[in-house]
């Protein structure tokens, strides 16, 4: 498991004065503010979160040490993340994307199907993109209990019962 867990994304400045627009990815948007501080990918910076108002696609909010629009607009495509030990754990059928990513995903005859690439989601449910075993390619596979049936985060491995046809080389 990873030790930090990126909650959200700076999309670029909001108004003249600081501020930025903020995306979420966390379940509750606005609970990023309750997270600590957050930190660029690489660490190097850290950033107090106070949301200011929900708008399209996110939040405004004010980071602080960033006063102007010209600072704002420097952290555009910023990624946060927070140390994993302050996030809650998550419910028995709940997975922190993060926990996922670089898991091996077998068939339920043990084959290697590939591993997980990302977590996606385009506004239905969440898609596992799959980099399958040669490394040329990838796969959207639905993340659902059916097609998912077990998650096993200790062993490192996801077993699939995917749809016919998605992965045509073990279609046979």
């Amino acid at each position: 498991m990873t030790t930090r867990v990126c909650v959200g994304a700076v999309a670029g400045s909001f108004g003249v004065r600081g501020e930025v627009r903020l995306k979420c990815f966390t379940a509750e948007p606005e609970a990023i503010a309750a997270y600590g501080p957050l930190q660029s990918e690489d660490g190097a910076r850290s950033f107090e979160v106070t949301l200011t108002r929900p708008v399209k696609g996110g939040y405004a909010a004010r980071l602080s040490g960033v006063t102007s629009k010209e600072a704002a607009d420097a952290l555009r495509g910023t990624r946060l993340y927070v140390d994993r030990a302050g996030l809650p754990e998550p419910d028995e059928e709940e997975f922190y994307h993060a926990d996922l990513i670089g898991l091996a995903v077998h068939d339920t005859g043990g084959a290697l199907l590939g591993h997980v690439k990302a977590v996606q989601n385009h506004g239905a449910s969440d898609l596992l993109e799959l980099r399958l075993p040669d490394g040329s390619q990838t796969v959207l596979l639905p993340f659902t209990k059916a097609i998912v049936p077990t998650i096993d985060l200790a062993a490192g491995r996801l077993v699939a019962d995917p749809p016919e046809g998605l992965f045509p080389q073990a279609d046979g």
